[in-house]
């Protein structure tokens, strides 16, 4: 894609999981800031932490698009499962009105069908790319879970996260 830069946005109060389960916002933002040491085409941004209410990804979008004055091509990365469920979103139209959509592969979910997911969403056909790659077996609730146990998460995060994660004694119950 030759992206200039990624934009990460740790979600601020998510729609799709109760806030109980959620690791405090003020760990999830220093665990990214962690994560992009030395990578400066990686971004943090505590865009959606900082809105009051219910985190919308086409809110999100539309302030970032407000932010860079329209002119900046968005291409909004998410994962195979999630562009399954986008039509169950806040106004996905809206999401496809303001970007592309790169869809890249999640273990254990298929690739989902443009065809379909096109009689819910016209237009959304011609507003995704599918990524092959990389295929990760990795996930959030993986790490946490490991943690929780106490087995090493070393391969998984930085070290520098995997640190923080003992140092503030997150996900130990």
């Amino acid at each position: 894609l030759e992206l200039a830069e990624v934009i990460l946005i740790p979600a601020g109060q998510p729609m799709s999981k109760p806030t109980e389960t959620v690791t405090p916002t003020k760990h999830r933002v220093a665990m990214l800031q962690l994560a992009v040491e030395g990578k400066p085409y990686l971004k943090v941004s505590t865009i959606e932490v900082e809105r009051k209410g219910p985190s919308y990804t086409a809110d999100t979008i539309t302030e970032i698009k407000n932010k860079s004055g329209g002119g900046d091509e968005l291409y909004f990365i998410l994962g195979w499962d999630s562009l399954a469920q986008l039509p169950d979103w806040h106004e996905p139209s809206r999401i496809i009105s303001m970007c592309t959509l790169v869809a890249v592969p999640r273990p254990g979910y298929a690739k989902p069908s443009l065809k379909a997911l096109e009689g819910i969403l016209p237009g959304i056909s011609k507003k995704v790319i599918f990524l092959d790659k990389p295929k990760i077996d990795i996930s959030a609730t993986d790490i946490r879970e490991l943690a929780a146990t106490g087995e090493s998460i070393d391969a998984l995060v930085p070290q520098p996260v995997g640190d923080y994660i003992k140092k503030n004694k997150l996900y130990t119950g």
